[in-house]
C-alpha cells in the first residue's frame, strides 16, 4: 500500500476509534486544554484552595463527602471568605455521604456565611428509595477559567494524623484549564438544577467561548443513574488495549462482564494490572475482596494491594496514551446508581506521568498470586498492614454484597471449583436463607407487614409524584396527555 493510502488508512481507523469513544462516554473530545496531575491531599487541597481565594465571578463545589473537622473547617472559612465578598458561592453535598460525618451546624454556618448549600437525594416520604443514588462527584470549578477533577473528598482522613501515626490517603486528582472547563460547569449546574431552581443565567457564568490554553484533547465526563457510559467505555478501553492496561480502584467489584473484559485482554497477551487497597474500614468484608481475585490471576491478570492506610485513587491508563482520572469505581454502584465526574485524557504525555506513578505506587504494593494448589495468596514477606478508618464503608459494602452475589451464583450453577473463603461465605449464606425460611414460615406477619408498608409508601409517593408534574406541566401538555 503507498504511503498515502496508509495514512488514509490510520486516519480512518482513529476516527472510528474517536466515535466509538465518545459513543460509549456520551461526551465529545475537547481540544486546546492544559491539565496538570495531583498526587494525594498534598497536592490537591493547596491548588484548590488558591483558586478559592482567587476567585471573582463564581465558585462551584461538588463534594460526596465533607467531613466536619478540621481540613471541612479549614475549606468552610475559605469559602465563606468568598461568599462575603460579593463572589456567588455554591455547593453540592450528598445526604448519604455526610451522614454521620457533617453535622447540620456545619452546613448552618455555611448558609449564614453567604453560601448557597444544596443537598443530594435526602430521604423524603415522597422518595423512599431516593437515597439509593449518590451523588459522588468530587470537583471544583472556578470563575470559567479552571476546574479540578478527583477521588478525593474533604476531610482529615487524605490528611492524615501524624500524631497517631496515620498516614494520608493515596488518592488523585487533575487540574484543567482550556476549553473542557466549560464542560465541567455544565455538569455542575445541571447537577444544581436537579435540585432546585437553576444557575441564574446573569452572565458571571461565562457564555464566551473559552480560548485554548494547551494541546491536551480531553473529555468530561459526567455520568447520571442507569446510564453506565464508563461501563461502556471501560469495556472499550479493554478491547482496544493492545500493550497495557493499568487500573486502580479504592472499590473494585466488576461484573462478570467487566472481568470477562480484563481476562480476555490478558489472555491476549495484554499487561493487566490491577490495584486496589489492603486496609480497610470493615475488616469483614476483606475475604470478600479477595474472593474476586481468583478469576483474574488465573487469566493473567497481576492484582497489587497497597501497603498503605487506603488506597481511593480510581484511575486507569492503556498504552501510555489514554488515562482516566475522577470519581468512579469499578463496580456497580458507581456504574449504575452514582452520579460521577471523571476526565479521560488522550495524550502520550499525560500518560507517561500515569505510568510512572503507577509504578511508583506498585513500589509500595504486595503482589496477589495463586500458590501451587491455585489459592488466592499473599506473598509472606511483606507486611499486611492494619486496618484503616475513616469513610468509604458505604462502597466497600456494596462490593462486598456483590461479591457474595458472584459467590453464591457461583456454587448454585457449579461453573467453578470455590476457593476454601468462599464455601465458608456460600456456608454462611445457607445459614441465613435457612434461617429467614423458618422465620417465615412460623412468623409470616413479621415479613407481610413490612413488605405491605414498605409497597403502600412506594405506590403514594409515585401517587404523589404524577400529582406534582401533572401540576406543573404546561396546559397543553395536560390537555394532550388528557
Amino acid at each position: 500500500m503507498a504511503r498515502p493510502e496508509l495514512s488514509n488508512a490510520l486516519a480512518s481507523v482513529r476516527g472510528l476509534a474517536q466515535q466509538a469513544f465518545s459513543r460509549a462516554a456520551g461526551a465529545p473530545l475537547v481540544p486546546g486544554n492544559s491539565i496538570r496531575l495531583l498526587k494525594d491531599a498534598r497536592e490537591n487541597y493547596p491548588a484548590w484552595l488558591d483558586a478559592i481565594a482567587g476567585a471573582k465571578r463564581f465558585i462551584h463545589f461538588e463534594s460526596y463527602i465533607i467531613h466536619d473537622d478540621a481540613v471541612g473547617d479549614r475549606f468552610s472559612e475559605a469559602l465563606v471568605a468568598r461568599a462575603r465578598d460579593g463572589v456567588p458561592v455554591r455547593v453540592i453535598y450528598d445526604w448519604m455521604g455526610g451522614f454521620g460525618k457533617t453535622s447540620r451546624r456545619f452546613w448552618r454556618r455555611l448558609r449564614a456565611g453567604g453560601v448557597e448549600v444544596r443537598c443530594y437525594n435526602a430521604p423524603t416520604l415522597a422518595s423512599p428509595l431516593g437515597w439509593l443514588s449518590r451523588d459522588h462527584r468530587k470537583m471544583l470549578a472556578v470563575d470559567g477559567a479552571v476546574g479540578f477533577v478527583s477521588g478525593l473528598c474533604v476531610g482529615q482522613p487524605w490528611v492524615g494524623d501524624a500524631g497517631r501515626n496515620i498516614a494520608p490517603w493515596r488518592d488523585t486528582g487533575v487540574e484543567v484549564r482550556g476549553p473542557a472547563v466549560r464542560q465541567i460547569d455544565t455538569a455542575f449546574a445541571q447537577m444544581w438544577a436537579m435540585m432546585g431552581a437553576p444557575i441564574p443565567d446573569d452572565g458571571k457564568a461565562g457564555a464566551d467561548p473559552i480560548a485554548p490554553v494547551g494541546e491536551t484533547p480531553l473529555r468530561i465526563v459526567a455520568t447520571l443513574p442507569a446510564t453506565a457510559g464508563l461501563l461502556r467505555l471501560g469495556q472499550l478501553v479493554a478491547a482496544l488495549a493492545r500493550e497495557r492496561l493499568w487500573l486502580t480502584d479504592a472499590y473494585y467489584a466488576g461484573t462478570l462482564l467487566y472481568a470477562e473484559g480484563l481476562r480476555a485482554a490478558a489472555r491476549d497477551g495484554v499487561d493487566v494490572r490491577l490495584l486496589v487497597p489492603n486496609g480497610t474500614d470493615i475488616p469483614l468484608l476483606r475475604p470478600l475482596s479477595q474472593a474476586g481475585y481468583r478469576t483474574l490471576l488465573e487469566a493473567g491478570v497481576r492484582v497489587f494491594e497497597w501497603n498503605g492506610t487506603m488506597l481511593h485513587a480510581k484511575t486507569a491508563v492503556a498504552d501510555g496514551r489514554w488515562a482516566r482520572v475522577g470519581s468512579t469505581n469499578l463496580n456497580p454502584a458507581s456504574w449504575l446508581g452514582n452520579c460521577e465526574l471523571d476526565v479521560l485524557v488522550e495524550d502520550e504525555r499525560f500518560g507517561r506521568e500515569m505510568e510512572e506513578m503507577y509504578v511508583e505506587d506498585l513500589a509500595n504494593a504486595t503482589e496477589i498470586t495463586l500458590d501451587e494448589r491455585s489459592r488466592v495468596r499473599r506473598r509472606e514477606d511483606e507486611p499486611d498492614p492494619a486496618t484503616s478508618g475513616g469513610g468509604g464503608s458505604a462502597g466497600r459494602a456494596a462490593a462486598g454484597l456483590l461479591r457474595i452475589g458472584n459467590t453464591v451464583g457461583a456454587a448454585v450453577i457449579a461453573r467453578r471449583t470455590l476457593e476454601p473463603v468462599e464455601t465458608r461465605i456460600t456456608l454462611a449464606v445457607s445459614i441465613a436463607l435457612l434461617i429467614l425460611a423458618t422465620v417465615v414460615a412460623v412468623f409470616p406477619r413479621l415479613i407481610a407487614y413490612p413488605f405491605a408498608a414498605l409497597a403502600v409508601w412506594i405506590a403514594g409517593a409515585l401517587t404523589y409524584r404524577c400529582y406534582r408534574l401533572r401540576r406543573t406541566a404546561p396546559r397543553d401538555t395536560r390537555s394532550a396527555a388528557g
